[in-house]
């Protein structure tokens, strides 16, 4: 047997090696999934023995780490906002930016009894925060990918979320009515980056990533469409690549949007396109 420490000590050596970054937090996350406790708690039980029931299966998720498997999918969840959210290949793995995305949108004041579309929800990380953070509003989830809808489904079952509906849909294809809000993070990822992405990216669903030559397929038939399903003065909201904004911008104004602004993230990369139907 190891003690918790030589246990974090020996596997950060050993995902180091394999080019995983930030492996110690990486190792640390790994031993308090099977210890079942917190980080925080680990510093408590550096001298604590590890038992050989923990560190077998402890080895394999570290091998599957080592290989690039991504640390949320060993995890099987993951954090966004204040709320844990179910996550493994069926979508892709929440962004940090998405969370700003969702920060940006609840600071607005907007009417209590909004209707919101969120499209292309993925695991439902942001339909749900903001279903969670506006009981009042109504909140559609439409994915393309049934697998992703599933699993949308059952993190708003463990969220007890009541106020989301979801839908099976090709962008607008099953979309019926119109709404107060919709937002969007769609693939973005052009064609020609599919053999440079990182190993970790490349477990994501590749349906959840790629849009074509330039990673505008998509929104190229998703804005016009949405502004027919937008109610007048109704707002849209994208997340898109670092290099898009100014293309996004042009088929925004193109499609006759109003009051159009690219707010930048935390890295200040312009990122979140906003804009009216007037």
């Amino acid at each position: 047997m190891s003690t918790v420490l030589e246990t974090i000590d020996g596997g950060t050596r050993y995902l180091e090696k394999r080019g995983i970054e930030d492996a110690r937090r990486n190792m640390q996350m790994l031993v308090a999934r099977q210890l079942s406790c917190t980080r925080m708690d680990l510093y408590l039980r550096f001298d604590h023995l590890i038992e050989e029931s923990d560190l077998v299966p402890l080895r394999e998720t570290l091998k599957r780490r080592g290989e690039g498997i991504p640390l949320q999918y060993l995890l099987g969840t993951v954090y966004f906002h204040k709320y844990e959210f179910k996550t493994d290949v069926r979508a892709l793995i929440p962004r940090p930016e998405t969370e700003e995305l969702a920060e940006w949108i609840l600071k607005w004041d907007l009417p209590p009894d909004s209707q919101i579309l969120d499209m292309g929800c993925g695991s439902g990380v942001l339909g749900l925060t903001l279903a969670s953070e506006r009981p009042g509003w109504q909140v559609t989830l439409a994915d393309v990918s049934p697998d992703a809808l599933s699993l949308a489904e059952e993190n708003a079952t463990a969220l007890e979320v009541k106020n989301a509906a979801f839908l099976h849909s090709d962008l607008f294809s099953a979309v019926s009515g119109t709404f107060d809000g919709i937002v969007a993070n769609l693939p973005y990822v052009p064609d020609s980056e599919r053999s440079t992405i990182s190993r970790e990216v490349s477990h994501d669903p590749a349906l959840a990533l790629f849009s074509g030559h330039d990673g505008l397929d998509l929104i190229r038939r998703f804005i016009p469409e949405t502004f027919r399903h937008l109610k007048p003065g109704g707002w849209l909201v994208l997340e898109i690549g670092h290099d898009q904004a100014s293309q996004v911008v042009e088929i925004l104004k193109t499609t006759a949007f109003a009051d159009i602004e690219v707010k930048t993230d935390l890295s200040g990369i312009p990122r979140f396109p906003f804009a009216r139907r007037p």
